[in-house]
């Protein structure tokens, strides 16, 4: 008896696994079909981006600005073991465009702006509201989940874009206030050594990352349970698992655009 109770617990957590996971791809398919069909809301987008990416910039500046000067630190000590202390800035610059900036960006704003989206929306599903837009004819694809995935994916490429500034010109003070590095060799070594295709292949990931920001932040939302204890485990599991995707997704990102573009 007990055999049978455990093998249809199993079945039972498959069978709600793939439903979960159907209906996450079925939610973003009607989300990017969203996007092309009108009314278009640019208010509700601005708002978003306001909320998502400009309230995101004191975070991003502070993150950035420390983790450059801690990228100038242990990269020049590491570099002076061979002599090569010169390179301290392309160092610093690539890491930041490449992989630091991307990542870490996705992961402050999934935990500042991600969690209050999922937190929103849920409380908006619990409390009756999206059936209350289904009833006045409001698609709650559109008017709710459309402007918040933009919005994500409108932000995250400019907010990386901010932290990898800030994060080369922390490095920059680090190394030449305090490391006694030259500040021509800094900065023109990273001139030199800093390609379109760094920058690009940063963009294309913060880019993505957006994506899974919006996608998985708002469906989390849309689905979770309810009551406050609904809320709270759809607000944790969008901040972890959004958090995860990034990270694993930026790992295949990093494999296949090194083989496109080297």
């Amino acid at each position: 008896m007990s055999a049978a109770v455990s093998i249809e617990r199993f079945g039972r957590g498959v069978i709600n696994s793939v439903s979960a996971w159907g209906s996450a791809w079925v939610f973003i398919a009607e989300t990017i079909l969203g996007i092309f069909r009108p009314p278009f809301r640019l208010r509700l987008l601005l708002r978003q981006i306001l909320e998502i990416g400009f309230n995101s910039v004191l975070v991003i500046f502070l993150i950035g600005g420390f983790t450059g000067a801690v990228l100038a630190v242990q990269g020049e000590y590491t570099l002076s073991k061979f002599g090569a202390t010169a390179w301290t800035g392309p160092m610093v610059a690539l890491s930041l465009i490449r992989e630091l900036a991307p990542v870490l960006t996705a992961l402050m704003v999934i935990g500042r702006a991600g969690s209050a989206i999922t937190a929103e929306v849920g409380i908006m599903r619990i409390t009756e509201q999206i059936d209350a837009l289904r009833s006045m004819a409001v698609d709650p694809i559109r008017y709710l989940m459309v402007p918040r995935l933009l919005a994500g994916i409108i932000s995250m490429p400019l907010l990386m874009c901010v932290f990898t500034t800030i994060g080369i010109g922390g490095g920059y003070l680090v190394g030449t206030k305090i490391l006694g590095l030259a500040p021509g060799s800094f900065m023109g070594q990273i001139i030199s050594n800093v390609d379109m295709v760094d920058v690009n292949s940063g963009l294309i990931k913060s880019l993505v990352f957006g994506f899974i920001f919006g996608w998985v932040t708002c469906y989390k939302g849309y689905t979770c349970g309810f009551g406050a204890v609904g809320v709270n485990k759809a607000t944790t599991q969008a901040v972890v698992t959004a958090s995860v995707a990034v990270l694993v997704v930026d790992y295949f990102l990093t494999s296949i655009l090194t083989r496109i573009f080297f």
